[in-house]
Parts: structure tokens; C-alpha cells; sequence
């Protein structure tokens, strides 16, 4: 079962990922129409270069709030709008939701895609700094180490776009990028609060999307992103296509790592997780030719390693005691000792198995009481 899912995961979001850059290299191709009747105009043409990349964002909230109201209804048997908490308490989520995912597909007019992938795998930084600063918490020396570790990396995969492209190191894309990681870890803190309140998962899930999806529907109609982007699918059916599979692959994707996360546990998702985000960079340099140089090697070492340590040594209890007042330091879990994860920033979550012998539904159907998010790869994971 756990090779059979950890080839899905690669599978679906290898392809999810590919699909990802293609659609970005899709959209910086487009050429004007020579035809007067034609909408492609250039004035069209440069918006969705510009802006187009935040559609992608859209594509991936759609799909997630179709698939898991379907899920909740035909699979977990719930109402599909029913809700326990109140729905005022959705907006702090809902605004973490739609920064990141909005944030994320927006820095991919500026920066390359590997720079985003190491990017998005950082939220360890500015999680430790929140807490620092809101709760006055001490961590672990580890976490420390793996910080100042994440930063290193960090600073070299800038250096190396600076090297190969100083004018294409664009500062709004590293901005931009930084703020959807700020978003990611702020993101925990807000499910929390509606787990606490009795909404499942597939509530939680539900009503998140559906309202970062009303957001996103209003502020691409307000900027006429949404209307070029769907003339534009209309006239170039490749487009269309690869946004369609983009769309479904964003949940089927999710699900096989939701699923291998509740059957085999945390660290093994862990070291798959780090084995997949050294797979996409890879395939991106393969399939998408660019500069290159050995400072994207060094920095995604020592930007994944640290992610990797970090999470693995929490998993394992080590250095628990860290917290000035006596809880656990760090980021990754909730009270109960619930796997904090994030895919793609959509707030999706998945519960730490105790043992491996865990018979329970995959994924989503009956994982009610947990109060953790996945990354991807958007989105990270």
C-alpha cells in the first residue's frame, strides 16, 4: 500500500507540477492575433502575461471546493453547506487561503518556478518569528540551526538568479512569494480555531474554498483577468486543456498524500514530501530548460534538509521541552500531538497515525477531528 501510494503521490503531483509550468510557459508565449475580429489583442496578451498566473490559483480553489462537496455529501455523508461553527469565524482563514494561493500563482510572472518551489517550503521561518514575537516562545536548538539553515539556502538560490539574470531577479516575485509563506503560517493558527468549534474537515474545507473562491471570482472579474483568461481558453484549446487537468489533478493529488499521511505517518510523509520537492525541481530544469547553477543545488540542500530535520525530530518528540512555558516549542503540531501539514494552501487536512496498522477511510471521509493543513506546491506540498 505505501509504495502504491507513495508512486501516486509522485505521479499526480509530478504531473500536477509540470502542468503547472507549462500553463505558465503556455501564458509568456502567447502571441497577439493578426485578425481584426480576433480578441487576442495586444493589450489582452500582455495582461495575462502579467497577470494571468493568478487564474492558476483560481483553477486549484475551484477544484478543491468541487471535489470535496462532493466528497462530503456522497462519501462522508454530511450536509453539504451544513456548518458548525459560524460563518463570520471563516474570515481570518479565508483571508490566509486567498493570500496564499493568490500571493503564490501571482510570483510566477516574476520569478522562475524552482525559486518558488524552495520558497514555499520555508514557512518554518516566519512561523518561529510569529510566535517569538506574539507569544513571547522560545524553540529548540534545532530549530534554531534549521532556520538559520533555511535562510542560507534562501539567500542562495537568490544569489544564483542574480548570477545567471540580474535583471530578471525581480524583487515583486521574492516579495510576493515571501508573503504567501507568511500567509501558510499564520494559516494553522485559523483552522485551529474552527476544529475547536466541532467542524470537520470537509466543512472546514468546504466553506474555506467557497469563500476564497467568491473573493477571487470578484477580484479577477474587478481587474477583467477572469474574462481574458476564458477568451483566451476559448481561442487556444491547449490552454483550455491543461487548466482542466490542472484543475482535478489539484484534488486527486492531495488526496493520495492525505491518505498515505493517515495510514503510514508523519515522518514517513516527511522524507516522501523532501523526495518529491527534489523530484519537481529536477524535472523543472529537464522539461523546462533554464540557466543553471550549482547554487540551486546548495541552497535546495540546505533549504529541504533543514525542512526535513526540523520536521522529523518534531515528529519524534525531540526537544519537546523547549517552550519557555512548558508546551511544546515549534511549529507542525497542535494540541493532541495533530500533524500540522499544507499542500497548495488550501487548508485540506489529514490526521497523524498512531500506528501503522490503521485501517480507517482514506482520506477525507472520516478524519472529523483534526486540526492540520496540507502543503504542497501549489501548492508546497
Amino acid at each position: 500500500q505505501m509504495l502504491l501510494l507513495s508512486f501516486l503521490m509522485f505521479l499526480f503531483f509530478g504531473l500536477h507540477n509540470i502542468l503547472q509550468e507549462a500553463i505558465v510557459h503556455l501564458l509568456s508565449s502567447i502571441a497577439p492575433s493578426s485578425s481584426p475580429l480576433s480578441p487576442l489583442t495586444p493589450q489582452l496578451v500582455k495582461s495575462l502575461q502579467s497577470e494571468g498566473t493568478v487564474m492558476l490559483g483560481y483553477a486549484e480553489v475551484t477544484g478543491v471546493l468541487l471535489f470535496s462537496y462532493l466528497e462530503r455529501v456522497y462519501v462522508a455523508k454530511e450536509e453539504g453547506l451544513a456548518h458548525a461553527a459560524p460563518l463570520g469565524a471563516y474570515s481570518l482563514l479565508t483571508l490566509c487561503l486567498f493570500a496564499s494561493s493568490t500571493l503564490c500563482n501571482a510570483s510566477l510572472s516574476y520569478i522562475n518556478f524552482p525559486t518558488k518551489v524552495v520558497f514555499r517550503s520555508c514557512k518554518l521561518v516566519p512561523t518561529m518569528l510569529i510566535a517569538t514575537i506574539v507569544n513571547k516562545r522560545r524553540f529548540a536548538s534545532y530549530e534554531y540551526a534549521c532556520a538559520l539553515s533555511i535562510c542560507a539556502g534562501l539567500v542562495l538560490f537568490a544569489l544564483a538568479d542574480y548570477r545567471l539574470d540580474p535583471v530578471k531577479l525581480n524583487g515583486t516575485g521574492l516579495a510576493l512569494v515571501s508573503g504567501s509563506v507568511v500567509a501558510d503560517a499564520i494559516l494553522p493558527n485559523a483552522q485551529e480555531r474552527l476544529f475547536r468549534r466541532g467542524s470537520s474537515r470537509l466543512e472546514v474545507t468546504v466553506w474555506s474554498n467557497f469563500f476564497s473562491f467568491v473573493a477571487m471570482t470578484v477580484m479577477t472579474n474587478l481587474t477583467g483577468t477572469l474574462r481574458n483568461f476564458c477568451l483566451l481558453m476559448y481561442y487556444n484549446r491547449t490552454v483550455a486543456l491543461y487548466v482542466g487537468v490542472y484543475t482535478v489533478l489539484s484534488y486527486v493529488s492531495i488526496s493520495c498524500y492525505m491518505t498515505l499521511v493517515k495510514r503510514f505517518g508523519g515522518v514517513a510523509a516527511v522524507l516522501l514530501t523532501t523526495a518529491r520537492k527534489a523530484m519537481t525541481l529536477v524535472l523543472s530544469f529537464m522539461l523546462f530548460p533554464k540557466g543553471f547553477s550549482w547554487l540551486y543545488v546548495h541552497g535546495s540542500l540546505l533549504v529541504l534538509g533543514a525542512v526535513m530535520v526540523a520536521s522529523i525530530f518534531k515528529k519524534l518528540g525531540i526537544g519537546k521541552e523547549g517552550g519557555r512555558d512548558g508546551r511544546k516549542s515549534g511549529f507542525g503540531t497542535s494540541k493532541g500531538g495533530r500533524l500540522l501539514v499544507r499542500i497548495n494552501g488550501y487548508g485540506i487536512s489529514a490526521n497523524e497515525v498512531k500506528s501503522d496498522d490503521d485501517t480507517s477511510s482514506s482520506s477525507g471521509s472520516n478524519c472529523e477531528d483534526d486540526g492540520s493543513s496540507c502543503e504542497g506546491g501549489g501548492k508546497s506540498a
